[in-house]
């Protein structure tokens, strides 16, 4: 029962973290091709990368601000996904093994 549950955990934590990283390379490529901003799904994604990819702000800043937001977002995206999954892994390590596995 408690292996199911952290196995259910570690999938949740997965995929959080992945939408969270599709969320940040959507906003790296909305910034590089220059979407709209008012747009509801360009300013969901700008919010997001704010909440949750704050940690690259201003990680490199070349001379062309558009490249370096582009590439800052696409590296926080990057850490969410490895991230993600690194933490998922480590959960479902965590599940005792069941008396199928042991035997």
């Amino acid at each position: 029962m408690a292996a199911r549950a952290l196995d259910v955990v570690a999938t949740v934590v997965r995929v959080v973290c992945s939408v969270i990283g599709a969320v940040l390379l959507l906003h790296a490529v909305f910034v590089f091709f220059e979407a709209n901003p008012t747009n509801g799904l360009v300013e969901f994604a700008r919010t997001i990368r704010g909440d949750f990819g704050g940690f690259t702000e201003n990680l490199f800043q070349p001379s062309d601000a558009k490249t370096g937001e582009t590439v800052n977002a696409a590296i926080a995206a990057l850490v969410w996904v490895v991230a993600g999954s690194l933490l998922s892994k480590l959960i479902a390590r965590l599940a005792p093994a069941s008396r199928a596995k042991a035997g």
